[in-house]
């Protein structure tokens, strides 16, 4: 490289520095360059990621004999957007995951410009098929199918492309720049194919829906399934949810999940809700509502009390995005998948040769009153804990903190109760707050003094305390007396890097705490990773941080009441958590 253009790289870099990225920004000078050496200081040990380069959206996630498949976009020269392959992992349990070669890349003209995000379907006749979206060549989106080529093979490493490719393609009233990501599809009563492609009007975002017998003729319907005023809708997702003691669920499980194939029966029809989630390309959040479907008209409608906008119900209000739901079959659940982004900057990736993770994966069910979705690390990643401790009983005072010792927090699982003494002396709630549970816990972060709160963890905290990510609750009290809890995420504090991006990420969680007095959190803490579930999975905020003195043996764990009133812990139990087999290559 020539004194000319190392300059020209120099300044672009710096300019970067302050760049908030989304998933399809484009960096042409740094897409292709390879990272050479991998820096490994706030690497994950037991979040899913490659060993090297830039992912982002999880693809096609399936069960298939005896193994879990997770597809999901990459760059395999670099560690920023561009490039973009499905690579593909298989696993026996989502911890341990093998890497196997991408399944899917460019190499047709329907594709011959990208390979972007898509879903899979099981075929009645167990076939699995996938549905992506393919770059053009004139950069127009349009939908693809993928058949295995060799059925037999558990690990389906091969894939085949149709030469009837593209079966869907943008008419005259799509924007053909915005219209991606199909949906797994579903088998109507009237004997066709259903799926849903994101797209937008103007600034209306779409659930386009396509109908087919064959799975290879696809027509487009009248109407979308749902639509809202919102922007482009990214990664659309609609699947079943049992309803508690329906027939979908049985008495005592409604916890599981709900295959589309159960649906031809028509007890189990009528006893299940509707999801509808969608990824805002505008803002990088998503939302979700819960109601019911139509499908004689193929509509779909939100129950009430439900936001359907902006201000809906979200999966995970921190960083979180263009998740993917699918059906096990093996423990019949349905399980999220979710990609989180860096927040660092694009040098910083450039130098670690890293970018994203995968959430880990989460179990997803309805509420019993059905007026949520919940969701909890799955079962699996308990066989990683490993050296245990405990807390019980221990009275945090205002203003006080504790440090829980004895064992290394960086790669941890952390599971706490707290009491509250007395939740009376919660300050005034302003409604007005209600729309912007970000906006408030920014004004009223970790380090402002409440009645009720904040009282939580500090997580990756050095010693002396100059670094540190707080995950707290605050309580607070209507007009009518009834309480409010906010969650909060706040890194405000994290690292000494002063580019690091670091917002604060918050949510309310729906719960009667003057009924128990009482409020759980568990926190899943991964070297760059803080991953919270509070009060038992009903308000979940994953966050990125990077430390740069609370790093391996030099990060330790708090716990803190900066509330007026007394706080108990009850229990904690913390684990230091093994790092398992993350995408070595299949032997």
């Amino acid at each position: 490289m020539g004194m000319g253009m190392a300059a020209v790289t120099a300044l672009l870099l710096v300019a970067l520095l302050t760049v908030v990225r989304a998933s399809h920004v484009v960096y042409p000078e740094l897409q292709s360059l390879e990272a050479t050496e991998i820096d490994e200081t706030s690497r994950t040990g037991y979040h899913f990621q490659p060993p090297k380069h830039w992912i982002n959206d999880p693809n096609g996630p399936m069960y298939y004999k005896g193994l879990y498949h997770l597809f999901y976009q990459y760059n395999p020269k670099g560690a920023v957007w561009g490039n973009i392959v499905w690579a593909h992992s298989v696993s026996t349990d989502l911890i341990d995951w093998t890497a196997l070669d991408p399944g899917i890349y460019p190499s047709k003209p329907f594709d011959i410009n990208g390979c972007w995000s898509g879903s899979a379907t099981v075929l009645p006749n167990g076939i699995p098929v996938m549905m992506y979206t393919g770059i053009d060549p004139a950069e127009h989106q349009v939908q693809n199918v993928a058949y295995p080529k060799n059925l037999s093979d558990p690990f389906l490493r091969e894939w085949t492309k149709p030469d009837y490719n593209p079966i869907i393609v943008p008419d005259s009233g799509i924007n053909a720049s915005a219209f991606r990501d199909p949906t797994t599809a579903w088998y109507g009563p009237d004997g066709h194919w259903r799926l849903l492609v994101g797209s937008k009007a103007g600034d209306k975002g779409l659930a386009v829906l396509y109908r087919s017998r064959d799975f290879k003729r696809w027509v487009k319907a009248h109407h979308p399934l749902h639509s809202g005023f919102t922007g482009m809708w990214e990664c659309p997702d609609f699947f079943p949810v049992a309803v508690h003691g329906g027939a979908a669920s049985g008495r005592r499980h409604h916890r599981r999940g709900v295959d589309t194939a159960e649906l031809r029966d028509a007890a189990v029809a009528e006893a299940v809700k509707y999801v509808l989630k969608v990824s805002l390309d505008l803002t990088r959040y998503e939302y979700y509502t819960v109601g019911s479907y139509d499908h004689a008209s193929d509509r779909y409608t939100p129950d009430a009390g439900f936001p359907d906008n902006d201000y809906g119900l979200r999966y995970d209000y921190g960083d979180f995005y263009a998740s993917k739901s699918f059906y096990d079959p093996a423990k019949r659940r349905r399980i999220l998948w979710g990609w989180a982004n860096e927040s660092d900057t694009v040098p910083d990736d450039r130098k670690k040769g890293w970018a994203g993770i995968q959430a880990i994966p989460r179990k997803l069910w309805l509420s019993p009153g059905g007026k949520q979705l919940i969701q909890w690390p799955v079962e699996e990643i308990k066989a990683l804990r490993d050296k245990h401790v405990n807390v019980s009983d221990k009275v945090v005072k205002s203003g006080q903190y504790f440090e829980v010792t004895g064992f290394k927090s960086v790669q941890s699982d952390v599971v706490v109760a707290f009491a509250i003494r007395d939740v009376s002396k919660a300050e005034q709630f302003n409604p007005a707050w209600l729309r912007d549970p970000q906006a408030l816990c920014k004004k009223q972060g970790a380090r402002v003094t409440g009645e009720v709160g904040p009282f939580g963890l500090w997580v990756l905290a050095a010693g002396d305390l100059t670094e540190r990510t707080a995950v707290f609750f605050r309580v607070f009290k209507t007009a009518g007396s009834k309480h409010v809890v906010l969650m909060c995420n706040d890194p405000t504090n994290s690292t000494f890097e002063s580019q690091v991006y670091r917002p604060t990420f918050a949510g309310f969680v729906n719960v009667d705490i003057a009924k128990t007095n009482t409020i759980a959190l568990r926190t899943l803490i991964d070297h760059s990773v803080v991953e919270s579930f509070g009060a038992g999975g009903k308000t979940c905020i994953l966050t990125r941080v990077y430390p740069k003195k609370a790093l391996g043996d030099d990060a330790h764990l708090f716990v803190f009441n900066h509330g007026e009133v007394d706080v108990k812990v009850v229990k904690l139990d913390a684990w230091e958590m093994k790092t398992p087999k993350m995408n070595a290559p299949a032997q």
